[in-house]
């Protein structure tokens, strides 16, 4: 093995996916790496985790021509409810107050896979090379290079959509800076005891936040922050105990929480490339920035940056410039940088300011969570924010193709 390509995209992931989808169809030579059998079964961010996307992403995937093939497991946002437990503020967003059918939606991370892979296996343009695990990448003055065990791979673009530990960032010395957090997220998916009217709870409480997300067959998708010592112990308990727990912590706004399914947990850290571009290489979705999962932010603003650099690719491509070139990268990283460094500050934000239980630091919070209540401007900003609809957006975001 020994192929060129203009675009190489390392990881079939989410990001990767959606990325080959975008770049097809306008001349490239494009090639797509993934370690495991590009299957959704196979696959191991194709799981049953309930992912929030926003509704700026429901637009790149519609102008990907996707969106029909997940819309129909997708439950649509409405509502949005903000408070914390023990205090007396709270705030709420709502579609209707932002003119759109829905804030955001909420789907498995499997269903979403079902939507992107049989897109990416009809390309004709994109050879699919799984599974192949990566053994090294190199950059050069004229190509980008990559081994495999069964020989090398060319490309005048590499692009690393390879997840938080990737292989290629670490292979090309991109400097990373990461915060731990010392907590986990426990998921599962439970169903409530009353409907939960397409509504959203971010609940701020004393073991960390806990959101429940309206899902599809009545049920919610819940993601519950906890200290790493507490995650063995909840996890041990069982069905009847871990919903008392849960009921304990978020109340009975839905009625009592009646089933749940198979609980999962993974350590959560936030990592940050600050500099996600080099002389043909870039790093995209969760290699560039990986998220507390605390505002739902982080497939959304991974999905952004698809959208932004197929953009500038194909721009550079039809004006017979060379994508690769550092002039074009810079050109996306400059666009891409205020938002993804915005995200990524909010959502530590978010974390720190609602793990400090001084009181007046407490007071101040709930004070600022209801003042924000009587101000639509302020609500208003946020959901724009929250949508993925704020700032200089690439065509996708805005349902356009390329």
């Amino acid at each position: 093995m020994n192929r060129q390509y203009d675009i190489l995209i390392i990881g079939g992931g989410m990001a990767g996916a959606s990325l080959a989808i975008a770049l097809s169809g306008h001349g490239l030579r494009l090639g797509l790496v993934e370690a495991a059998p590009l299957e959704v079964d196979a696959v191991p961010n194709y799981d049953d985790r309930g992912i929030a996307l926003s509704y700026g992403s429901r637009r790149i995937f519609s102008a990907l021509g996707v969106w029909s093939a997940m819309h129909g497991q997708a439950q649509p946002i409405e509502h949005i409810h903000v408070s914390e437990q023990g205090g007396f503020g709270f705030t709420h967003l709502h579609a209707d107050e932002e003119k759109v059918p829905a804030l955001g939606y909420v789907i498995t991370a499997r269903d979403l896979g079902a939507g992107l892979l049989p897109a990416l296996e009809s390309l004709d343009d994109l050879d699919i090379i799984a599974p192949a695990r990566v053994q090294w990448a190199r950059v050069e003055a004229d190509r980008a290079r990559i081994g495999l065990e069964e020989g090398e791979l060319q490309a005048r673009l590499l692009v690393a959509a390879d997840g938080g530990h990737s292989l290629v960032r670490q292979q090309l010395g991109f400097e990373t800076r990461r915060r731990e957090y010392h907590q986990s997220a426990i998921t599962a998916n439970i169903t409530p005891g009353q409907p939960h009217g397409n509504a959203a709870w971010e609940r701020f409480t004393a073991n960390g936040p806990m959101a429940l997300l309206p899902m599809t067959e009545s049920r919610c998708a819940l993601v519950w922050t906890v200290a790493d010592e507490e995650v063995g112990e909840v996890l041990s308990l069982n069905d009847r105990q871990f919903l008392d727990r849960v009921q304990r912590n978020f109340g009975w706004r839905l009625g009592r929480l009646q089933q749940v399914g198979k609980r999962a947990s993974y350590p959560l850290s936030q990592l940050w490339v600050p500099d996600t571009v080099q002389q043909r290489a870039v790093v995209i979705g969760n290699a560039a920035h990986t998220l507390h999962p605390v505002a739902g932010q982080g497939f959304n603003l991974g999905l952004r940056d698809v959208a932004a650099l197929a953009e500038v690719v194909l721009n550079a491509w039809r004006q017979e410039q060379d994508p690769a070139d550092l002039d074009s990268l810079t050109r996306y990283q400059q666009w891409r940088q205020r938002d993804q460094r915005g995200v990524v500050e909010a959502t530590n934000l978010l974390v720190r300011s609602f793990s400090n239980d001084f009181l007046p630091v407490k007071l101040a919070r709930n004070l600022g969570v209801l003042g924000l209540e009587a101000l639509p401007p302020a609500r208003h900003a946020i959901a724009r924010a929250a949508m993925g609809l704020h700032g200089r957006l690439p065509r996708l975001s805005r349902g356009l193709p390329l």
